[in-house]
């Protein structure tokens, strides 16, 4: 469409994997228990009177997305572009990828711990609490303290970037895992009090959350090794022709 092939069929299974990806990371164990407090900052309201600033939390969340989307965006440019300056190694992006993000999967799993992954770097971001350029502020700081946490997840996503010839591919893939994780802090800040009921039922089942969250990321690693994401794409064209008309 407009003779730039951004968006097309073989891309839809790579979207689905970075949109799952970044709800993983929102329910991830060092993002979901910190959402309510996060969420209080921005606002400029305790977590009693959340539920009658709605609209403050909404706004301030909104603009908290879009700096962690601005964050990620720059992580997808840069990943496109460290893969072109080494395209001769390409060949070997699906195996050495597919290693990595299996051995992620292991670590979510519990089989493998790799420390660096339990840290987090925090950012002061200053009494900026309470206004949308605070809130803007933090979201970036958000997604670069946290990055060591949710590392696992979005270098997954990261690995599936780097495999695409377009930068404007990547920061579709990459616009999608920060939708994943950015839609939850939107719904979770206009329903803030059945929110933080679901949050408590996640809570209680966080183990089991991030054994299935490994499962998952081990067998992306593994469909990245075996180049399964290339087969089902041809199996989408094949089971929805209408499929060969997006893009």
């Amino acid at each position: 469409m407009f003779g730039i092939d951004v968006f097309t069929a073989a891309l839809l299974p790579s979207v689905l994997v970075a949109l799952v990806g970044g709800f993983i990371s929102f329910i991830s164990p060092c993002v979901l228990p910190v959402v309510p407090a996060y969420l209080s900052y921005m606002t400029g309201a305790s977590l009693d009177d959340m539920g009658a600033r709605r609209g403050r939390a909404l706004l301030t969340a909104i603009f908290f997305v879009l700096g962690l989307s601005t964050v990620f965006l720059l992580l997808a440019i840069g990943a496109t572009a460290l893969a072109g300056s080494i395209a001769g190694f390409r060949q070997w992006f699906p195996t050495i990828s597919g290693i990595v993000v299996m051995l992620f999967g292991l670590h979510f799993l519990g089989i493998v711990r790799i420390g660096i992954m339990n840290r987090e770097a925090r950012f002061k971001t200053g009494d900026r609490g309470g206004t949308p350029f605070g809130a803007y502020v933090l979201g970036v700081a958000f997604s670069l303290g946290w990055a060591p946490c949710i590392g696992p997840i979005l270098s997954t996503v990261l690995a599936i970037v780097a495999q695409e010839q377009s930068m404007s591919r990547g920061m579709v893939l990459m616009g999608a895992y920060a939708f994943g994780l950015g839609i939850p802090f939107l719904l979770f800040a206009l329903f803030f009090g059945a929110s933080r009921k679901l949050m408590t039922v996640l809570l209680r089942h966080m183990d089991k959350i991030e054994r299935i969250s490994g499962l998952l990321l081990w067998t992306i690693g593994l469909m990245l090794l075996t180049g399964q994401f290339t087969r089902i794409s041809f199996w989408l064209l094949e089971m929805f022709p209408s499929l060969q008309n997006i893009g």
